[in-house]
């Protein structure tokens, strides 16, 4: 046998390979894909950290890998998500006192220092020489967690380097379009903006605001008047998954809570009331949505669903509207009910995937980190409110007054 047929054989072998792994992995996902019994939070938190730190060890650098395959096994760091996890390890610190999830944590800043670019964006993947603005949005919560961790200037710095990028390459109406996904704009760049407003707080400079101000004002622009954004997709020939619509809400509404201005709260509000109403019964909802906020597939978002439970608890932090707080509750409790407790592999373990079931189009046959990522976030926010309702005292302390 000649060296290209033995190639072509190992090819034809890996694809029947692959095809099996992924029948048996969505015939499980039909009979087995949710659990009837469901764990503390306390629980499912500690199983999902600890699948983001297999995800971590899995690489030879202290970046995250971006997802487990069911098919390949761990990918590689995914340098965007690594950022926006430093903040999710920090607070699972504080909220455990075990310090070796703040190590973790600084570990991921450091690998992330070591990969800035010369301009002071950050690329898709380390290897890369191209910046990316979202990119660099997500990794900038990182740096300005590190710092406000450890107070070490060189997260702050190098956040600085990044938002200058930022600004330089910004539309004069506020969008982004150069070094953007796809070179079109994004309405899911609120992310951006408030990536600018956190290091505002640490560093105040008022070009940082405007530019954040620019782009939340374009965004309120593509809004309808029934709250579906237009232009909030990954490319234009297709309707937004519920990943980006949410990724868009909470860029307004945590940008509206540090500006203290209802107008960007409120469309996030829109969003987030409109969602309620089309919530299922068991917590769940579909992955992607039209113009008129009907669902055109029947799978779900996985990490959609955790980032809507993110933005229904944070409007009950800010209302006390006990309807965030049942929706939030309901849609963890089907997150819940999706992540494998039992299972042998250590990729899987721990892990939320995708879509459910799991050959969904959103990341499909995957665990990506950010779906756990937001998972744990969305539990640990809902243990913050279960508090907050034991605490009369605390109703409105710290928060904007906004219409629920």
């Amino acid at each position: 046998m000649t060296n290209r047929q033995c190639s072509k054989t190992r090819s034809l072998h890996s694809i029947i390979t692959n095809a099996f792994k992924k029948r048996k992995s969505f015939l499980d996902d039909i009979f087995f894909g949710r659990s009837q019994v469901l764990l503390t939070n306390e629980q499912h938190m500690r199983l999902a950290v600890e699948w983001l730190a297999k995800a971590q060890d899995s690489q030879s650098d202290d970046g995250v890998s971006a997802l487990y395959s069911v098919t390949d096994s761990w990918d590689v760091s995914y340098p965007e998500t690594t950022g926006y996890i430093i903040p999710t390890l920090l607070n699972y610190y504080h909220l455990t006192g075990q310090s070796i999830w703040r190590g973790r944590a600084m570990r991921m800043a450091d690998w992330l220092l070591s990969i800035q670019l010369s301009e002071g964006g950050f690329p898709e993947r380390c290897e890369l020489r191209t910046p990316l603005v979202f990119d660099t949005g997500q990794i900038i919560f990182g740096l300005i967690g590190a710092y406000r961790e450890t107070k070490t200037i060189k997260y702050l710095d190098s956040a600085i380097r990044a938002v200058k990028w930022l600004i330089s390459v910004q539309e004069p109406t506020g969008n982004w379009l150069q070094y953007s996904y796809g070179g079109i704009s994004h309405t899911y760049y609120t992310r951006v903006a408030w990536a600018l407003l956190e290091v505002f707080c640490e560093w105040n400079d008022d070009t940082l605001l405007l530019a954040a101000k620019k782009n939340l004002n374009w965004v309120n622009d593509q809004q309808l008047g029934n709250g579906w954004f237009q232009n909030s997709s990954f490319s234009t020939d297709e309707y937004p998954s519920l990943h980006t619509i949410a990724y868009t809400a909470q860029g307004l509404l945590e940008s509206g809570k540090i500006l203290r201005d209802d107008k960007y709260i409120e469309a996030a509000i829109k969003v987030a009331d409109t969602l309620l109403v089309r919530q299922k019964q068991d917590g769940a909802l579909y992955g992607v949505f039209d113009q008129d906020w009907q669902p055109p597939v029947n799978w779900i978002c996985l990490t959609g669903v955790a980032q809507m439970s993110i933005i229904w608890l944070t409007l009950f932090q800010l209302s006390r509207n006990e309807a965030y707080l049942l929706a939030a509750k309901k849609a963890n409790a089907y997150l819940k009910s999706t992540q494998k407790v039992d299972s042998d592999d250590p990729g899987i373990k721990g892990g939320i995937k995708g879509s459910h079931p799991i050959n969904g189009a959103y990341s499909p046959y995957t665990y990506p980190n950010w779906a756990t990522k937001f998972f744990l976030d969305a539990l640990m926010l809902e243990n913050k409110a279960a508090a907050l309702q034991d605490d009369p005292k605390s109703v409105g302390r710290g928060f904007l007054e906004v219409k629920g």
